[in-house]
């Protein structure tokens, strides 16, 4: 029997993978878990016309993350601190410090995204905004005394 992956089966396929598979297999496993579809010409279509349109969103979010590091390369982030004796910080600039104050600045950047340990020393600082499939970007992080 022809059926459509709906999901990632071990030993059988991948999604979207149309395979044959024995009809009891199907039936008894595959069809009531909603793991696969039969591969009747019509959602044959189906899918691959959903499988266009994916493919279209993801281009189009990808061309968008582009633009946003292209505009976030650069940019360079100030956060003022209070210090104690001998310059010693109190508290950190963290991921969700860094998200925040990007997002006053006009960008959208999920605190996951941002490639950093919390930064506890005044002074400059690299951190790298990832957005996975090689795409990513460098900001500066300025540390001051408050």
């Amino acid at each position: 029997m022809k059926i459509i992956l709906q999901k990632d089966v071990k030993n059988v396929g991948k999604v979207g993978d149309v395979v044959s598979v024995a009809t009891g297999y199907a039936r008894n496993f595959l069809f009531p878990r909603k793991l696969a579809v039969l591969a009747a010409e019509k959602s044959v279509k189906a899918w691959e016309h959903l499988k266009k349109v994916s493919e279209q969103k993801k281009k189009k979010a990808l061309a968008e993350r582009r633009a946003t590091l292209d505009k976030l390369a650069g940019v360079t982030l100030t956060f003022k601190l209070v210090t104690g004796e001998h310059d010693k910080v109190f508290g950190s600039v963290t991921t969700t410090d860094i998200s925040r104050e990007l997002e006053v600045k006009g960008f959208s950047i999920d605190r996951r995204d941002i490639q950093s340990e919390a930064i506890r020393v005044l002074g400059q600082h690299k951190v790298t905004v990832s957005y996975g499939e090689g795409l990513s970007a460098e900001l500066t992080i300025v540390v001051e005394k408050a």
